[in-house]
């Protein structure tokens, strides 16, 4: 809910400029269209936060020339992602350890002082649907920055591929490749899971209760024999660098970490849409867990991010 205070100011910047509004109504659509490129929340407020920089260092008169600044808004700021996905693939070669998107809570559950918590306008909010489940968001990482932009733009937003083609400064036909190799790379990563957030919520809860009861047959009745789970601490955090692989170790390295782990609380959390975990020590939450379950209800990929700057949505304080 937008404060009084904060309704005030609205108003006050509606007099001096009549078009905030129909400006400022397209901030929900750029944050979900830059999340879904990047994978970063924190990155996607910086490419929205520019993009309104560039729109008011134009004069009244360039402003009022353009035809639909809504359309204008999104090729800049589609255009300020391509740039940063083509340095982040250079940034994340001096990650420490696995890179994982941003993990990002239920609206309803983002706290004050967080994006899109209370204080906030929750338009402001990433709408969670499957193509931010953080499966999705690991495929896209293997796409490359034209391959991403054009698929996000064309088969999550279904921009046309002729505006797609002013963005990415290729040609329509060129685009309508792009977005169909990515499709192929989404079909090839794919597991035999479609999600289901019902299903998912019973084994992440049985999970749960497995790993907090140190049962490791429990543990391994609900991960698939391949399965993989991978950890980002960002050199912030202690993680391991590499994906553990089965679900002998899997299960063993969980084992060690309930008995050796400091006295936390294992919350039940929606991570992306879809029903996952949170770690809590004295009142931070210091872990994160994502989940993959294929239709057989085994996890087949686990996800935690445990960098504390992508866990800012998550905090009490």
């Amino acid at each position: 809910m937008t404060t009084p205070s904060g309704q005030a100011q609205r108003q006050a910047d509606e007099q001096r400029d009549p078009g905030l509004s129909r400006i400022m109504s397209e901030r929900r659509q750029l944050l979900n269209l830059a999340y879904r490129m990047l994978g970063s929340l924190a990155d996607a407020e910086d490419v929205v936060q520019e993009t309104y920089t560039r729109w008011y260092a134009m004069s009244r008169a360039q402003q009022e020339a353009v035809e639909s600044p809504g359309a204008w808004l999104t090729k800049v700021a589609s255009r300020i992602c391509l740039t940063l996905l083509g340095s982040a693939r250079t940034r994340r070669e001096t990650y420490v350890g696995e890179w994982i998107p941003e993990p990002l809570p239920d609206p309803a559950e983002w706290i004050a002082g967080a994006a899109g918590g209370p204080g906030a306008d929750p338009a402001d909010r990433i709408t969670l649907d499957e193509s931010v489940t953080m499966a999705f968001l690991v495929v896209f990482e293997s796409m490359t920055p034209a391959e991403r932009v054009a698929f996000v733009l064309h088969d999550i937003f279904r921009y046309p591929f002729a505006e797609v083609a002013e963005i990415v400064g290729r040609s329509p036909a060129a685009c309508r490749q792009l977005a169909s190799s990515a499709r192929r790379r989404i079909t090839a990563a794919r597991t035999e899971a479609s999600p289901n957030a019902a299903r998912q919520a019973s084994v992440v809860r049985r999970f749960k209760a497995a790993w907090e009861a140190q049962d490791i047959e429990a543990l391994l009745s609900l991960l698939d024999p391949g399965a993989t789970a991978i950890s980002d601490g960002g050199g912030r955090a202690i993680a391991h660098l590499l994906p553990i692989e089965g679900a002998e170790q899997i299960a063993h390295l969980y084992l060690t970490i309930a008995r050796f782990a400091p006295p936390r609380t294992i919350l039940e959390r929606t991570v992306n849409g879809l029903p996952g975990l949170a770690v809590e020590s004295e009142g931070r939450i210091e872990t994160v867990f994502a989940f993959e379950v294929a239709d057989d209800d085994r996890i087949t990929h686990i996800w935690a991010v445990r960098n504390p700057d992508k866990l800012r949505p998550w905090q009490l304080s």
